[in-house]
C-alpha cells in the first residue's frame, strides 16, 4: 500500500493542475445538476417497528386531516398577571389582533382573549383560563409545515411578544414552532473556524500552508453535500444528514491535511526532490490516513445499527463525507502542495517554530516524551485517575428528548403553573381493526381506562373521534378512533413516559381484540429515547469490535488496539461524567437551566469521537511502529514517535476543540450541550489518553507491545504502513520518470 500511495503521490503532483481541476469541476458539474435537477429533502419522520410508527400510519389513513395538522406550525402565547387578567383585558385584545396578522393563521377568529373566551363559553374556561384566572393560553395554528418556518418569521413573533411584555404589568412568553426555529451557523461557528486557522498558523509556521487544510475541506464538503442531496431525488433523504457532513468533514479533512502536510516538510529536510518529498508523505503518512480514515467511517456508518432511518442517513452521509476526505489527502493535498511550489510555506511567521526542526534540537514534545518513558507507570496511573474521577457523575445520568429551548423557559413555567406542563405534548391514542368493524366499544373502554390513570389533565373532557362519514357524528359508523390525553408533567418527563406505556400496556388487551397505538410529538420522541438507549450497546460492539480488526492490520499488534480501545472507554466516560456534572447536575453555574441529557448524545459522540480518537491514535502511534521496524528500541521508537507526532496531534485536537467550543456561546442549552461533550471528548482523548496514557502503557509493555502471535502474523496481511518499501529507495534515486510502469524482473 505505501508504495502505491507513494507513486500516486508523486503522479498528482506532477499533474497538479490537472487534478486541481478535476476536483473544481466535479464540484461545479455536481452543483450544476443539484439546480437543474432541483431535489428536495424528505420531511416524513419515520420510526420502523415501533409502537408510535403504527400509530401515525392509522392516522394518516384515517385521520389525514390531524394527521397533517400535526406537521403544520403550532403556537402558544402564555400571558400573566398577578392582579389578574380581567384587569389587562384591553392589552390583550391589542396582543390577539397583533398575533392574527401572522403569516397563514389558519382561522383568524380562533385566536382569541382567553378572558373572553372563557366568559362566552364556561365549557373551555379550564383550557384557556388558569391560575385562577391569572394566566390565559392564546393557541395560534398556521398553514406552514413546522421545518419551512424561517428565521424572519420567528423574529416577527419574538418582536411580537416584546412589544407587550411587561406593559401594564402583564407578562407575555411563547412556546412552540416559532420558538424553536432552526437558526443557521452564526458568530459561533465563524469564531470557531477563525481560531482553527490561527492554530493552523502556528502549527505550520506559514501563512500559505495554513489554507491548504480549508481548501481541501470546503471542497470535500462541498463535494459531498452535492452527492446528498442529489441522492434526494431517488431515496427519502432527510436535511439533517447535511449537519453532521459538515461537522465531520471538514474535521477530518483539517486532520488529515496537517498531517500529510506536517510530513511533507519533514521529509523535505531528508533532501531529494519536493516530488519525491510528496511521494514520501503520501505514502508513509498518507497510509495512515487510509485507515484512520477506514475507522472513522466504520464508526458513523455503524449508527444504521440504531433503526432509525434518519440517523442511519446521517451516519451513511459522514460516512462519505470522510471517504472524500481521504481521497482529497492522497490526491488533491500533494496537488495544491506541487501547484504553490516553493511558495508553500511563505511566508514565515517569524517566532514560530515550523515543526521540521531537526531530531537533535530539543523541543517540547521531545522534552515531554523522555519524561513519559522515564515515569510511565505514575504518568499512566495519574492520567487514568484524573479520568476516573471526572466521570463520577456518569452515575447519575438521565436521558431525555425534548424540542424546547432557553427562551421558551418562562413560558413552560407559566404553562406548569396554570395548565400543566404537558398542554403542548398530547399523546395521540389510536384504536382500531376490532372486531367486527365497530370501534365504539373498544374506545370507549379505553377512555374509561385512560380516565382512571395518573398524571392526565382535566380527565373529565377526555372523548374520542372517529373516522365515520357524518362531519356532525363522527362516531357513528367508525372503523377507528382517536383518542387526545393531555399529561399534566413535561411531556419529556418520566411520568409522562409512565403513562404512555400504561395505556400501551392496556391495549394489548383491548377488548373486542382492537388494536391501540399511543403516537403524536411526545410519544415519537419517547421512542426515539428508548430505541437510541437499547441501541447503545450494539453499537459500541460493532465498531469497537471492527475498529479493533483495523488496528491490529495496522498495527500488527493485539496489545495496542486493545490499549487504544480501552482508553477510548475512560475517555468517554469522563466526558459523560462532566456533561452530567455540568448540564444536569448544575456544577459550576455555567448554564441556567438544568436538562437531561439530551438521548442521541451518547451515541452520537461515541460514534464522532471514536473516529476522531482512532486518528489520533494512528497518526501518534504509526511513526512509533515505523521507528520500531526499522531498528530502533521500544523505548527510543516511543520518544521519536511522540516527538514527531505530539504537535500534529495537539494541533488537530485544539481546531478540534475550538470549532466545538464555539457552540457553547450559542443561546441554547441543547447547543451548548453537544459543543461541550464533543469538545471535551477531544480533550480527554487528545491530551490525556493518546499523548500521556498510550505512550506510558506502550513504553511500559517494551518489545512485548509489537509482538503478534505466529498463527495470527499468517493470517493477517502486511499492508507496509511504516513505509519499508519506500525506504528502501535511496533519496537521490527517488527521481523515476516510469512510476507508473512495472520495474523490469531482475536478471
Amino acid at each position: 500500500m505505501a508504495l502505491g500511495l507513494y507513486r500516486l503521490g508523486r503522479f498528482a503532483f506532477r499533474h497538479k493542475w490537472w487534478f486541481v481541476s478535476a476536483w473544481l469541476a466535479v464540484l461545479i458539474a455536481l452543483g450544476v445538476i443539484v439546480s437543474a435537477v432541483a431535489p428536495k429533502f424528505s420531511t416524513d419522520f419515520e420510526l420502523p417497528g415501533t409502537d408510535s410508527d403504527r400509530a401515525m400510519s392509522v392516522m394518516k389513513k384515517d385521520f389525514a386531516a390531524v394527521n397533517e395538522q400535526q406537521l403544520k406550525a403550532s403556537t402558544s402565547i402564555l400571558v400573566a398577571a398577578d392582579d389578574g387578567l380581567a384587569n389587562h383585558t384591553a392589552e390583550i385584545d391589542q396582543l390577539v389582533e397583533k398575533a392574527r396578522t401572522l403569516p397563514k393563521v389558519i382561522e383568524p377568529q380562533t385566536v382569541v382573549n382567553p378572558v373572553t373566551a372563557a366568559q362566552e363559553n364556561p365549557a373551555v374556561a379550564s383550557a384557556v383560563l388558569g391560575d385562577d384566572g391569572k394566566v390565559g393560553l392564546i393557541q395560534i395554528r398556521q398553514d406552514i409545515p413546522m421545518q419551512d418556518l424561517t428565521g424572519a418569521e420567528m423574529d416577527q413573533f419574538k418582536e411580537l411578544l416584546a412589544e407587550f411584555n411587561g406593559q401594564g404589568g402583564l407578562q407575555v412568553e411563547g412556546t412552540g414552532s416559532l420558538m424553536q426555529v432552526f437558526e443557521q451557523g452564526g458568530v459561533s461557528e465563524l469564531l470557531g473556524f477563525a481560531v482553527a486557522f490561527v492554530i493552523m498558523i502556528v502549527a505550520f509556521g506559514a501563512l500559505i500552508a495554513a489554507f491548504i487544510p480549508l481548501v481541501t475541506g470546503l471542497l470535500g464538503v462541498g463535494i459531498t453535500i452535492m452527492l446528498v442531496t442529489l441522492s434526494a431525488k431517488i431515496i427519502d433523504v432527510q436535511q439533517s444528514a447535511t449537519t453532521i457532513i459538515t461537522m465531520l468533514g471538514i474535521a477530518v479533512s483539517i486532520d488529515y491535511a496537517l498531517f500529510i502536510v506536517s510530513r511533507y516538510r519533514s521529509e523535505l529536510n531528508l533532501g531529494g526532490s519536493r516530488e519525491a518529498a510528496v511521494g514520501r508523505a503520501v505514502g508513509t503518512a498518507g497510509s495512515a490516513v487510509v485507515f484512520a480514515g477506514l475507522t472513522v467511517m466504520i464508526a458513523v456508518a455503524a449508527l444504521a445499527v440504531v433503526g432509525i432511518p434518519f440517523i442511519t442517513q446521517m451516519g451513511v452521509a459522514a460516512a462519505v463525507a470522510v471517504f472524500v476526505a481521504v481521497l482529497g489527502a492522497i490526491t488533491l493535498i500533494p496537488a495544491l502542495l506541487g501547484a504553490f511550489g516553493r511558495f508553500a510555506f511563505k511566508p514565515a511567521i517569524p517566532g514560530v517554530r515550523h515543526g521540521d526542526e531537526p531530531d537533535t534540537q530539543p523541543s517540547n514534545g521531545l522534552r515531554f516524551a523522555r519524561f513519559i518513558t522515564r515515569f510511565p507507570l505514575p504518568v499512566a496511573l495519574v492520567g487514568l485517575v484524573l479520568l476516573a474521577i471526572a466521570a463520577i457523575p456518569m452515575t447519575k445520568m438521565e436521558l431525555g428528548m425534548e424540542s424546547t429551548t432557553d427562551s421558551e423557559y418562562a413560558a413552560t413555567q407559566l404553562l406548569k403553573r396554570g395548565f400543566g406542563e404537558g398542554v403542548n405534548g398530547p399523546l395521540l391514542v389510536v384504536v382500531s381493526d376490532a372486531e367486527g368493524g365497530n370501534v365504539a366499544p373498544a374506545a370507549d373502554a379505553v377512555v374509561e381506562k385512560v380516565k382512571s390513570l395518573d398524571n392526565v389533565a382535566n380527565p373529565t373532557q377526555i372523548t374520542w373521534i372517529g373516522n365515520g362519514t357524518d362531519p356532525a357524528n363522527p362516531q357513528a359508523g367508525a372503523t377507528a378512533a382517536l383518542i387526545s390525553v393531555t399529561p399534566e408533567q413535561s411531556p419529556s418527563g418520566p411520568q409522562t413516559h409512565t403513562l404512555m406505556e400504561q395505556i400501551r400496556d392496556y391495549g394489548a388487551q383491548a377488548p373486542n381484540g382492537a388494536t391501540v397505538n399511543v403516537g403524536g410529538q411526545t410519544a415519537i420522541m419517547s421512542d426515539i429515547s428508548s430505541k437510541l438507549s437499547s441501541a447503545l450497546i450494539p453499537f459500541l460492539i460493532v465498531v469497537v469490535g471492527l475498529a479493533f480488526i483495523i488496528l491490529t492490520i495496522v498495527f500488527r499488534s493485539l496489545l495496542v488496539p486493545l490499549i487504544a480501545t480501552l482508553g477510548f472507554l475512560f475517555s468517554v466516560c469522563a466526558t459523560f461524567g462532566a456533561t452530567v456534572a455540568i448540564f444536569q447536575e448544575g456544577d459550576f453555574g455555567i448554564i441556567d437551566h438544568t436538562k437531561p441529557i439530551i438521548s442521541f448524545l451518547p451515541i452520537f459522540l461515541v460514534g464522532v469521537v471514536f473516529g476522531l480518537a482512532m486518528d489520533y491514535q494512528v497518526f501518534l502511534v504509526t511513526r512509533m511502529r515505523e521507528e520500531y521496524v526499522h531498528g530502533v528500541s521500544a523505548k527510543d521508537s516511543v520518544i521519536i514517535g511522540y516527538q514527531h507526532g505530539a504537535r500534529v496531534v495537539a494541533s488537530a485536537a485544539v481546531i478540534m476543540i475550538s470549532v466545538f467550543a464555539a457552540f457553547m456561546l450559542a443561546p441554547d442549552t441543547i447547543a451548548k450541550m453537544m459543543g461541550f461533550a464533543l469538545a471535551a471528548a477531544v480533550f480527554f482523548d487528545a491530551f490525556i489518553i493518546r499523548m500521556v496514557v498510550v505512550p506510558a502503557v506502550i513504553t511500559l509493555l517494551g518489545d512485548t507491545a509489537w509482538k503478534l502471535p505466529r498463527w495470527l502474523d499468517k493470517i493477517v496481511p502486511n499492508v507496509d504502513v511504516e513505509g519499508t518499501a519506500i525506504r528502501e529507495i535511496p533519496i537521490e534515486n527517488h527521481i523515476d520518470p516510469k512510476l507508473w510502469e512495472p520495474e523490469p524482473a531482475k536478471v
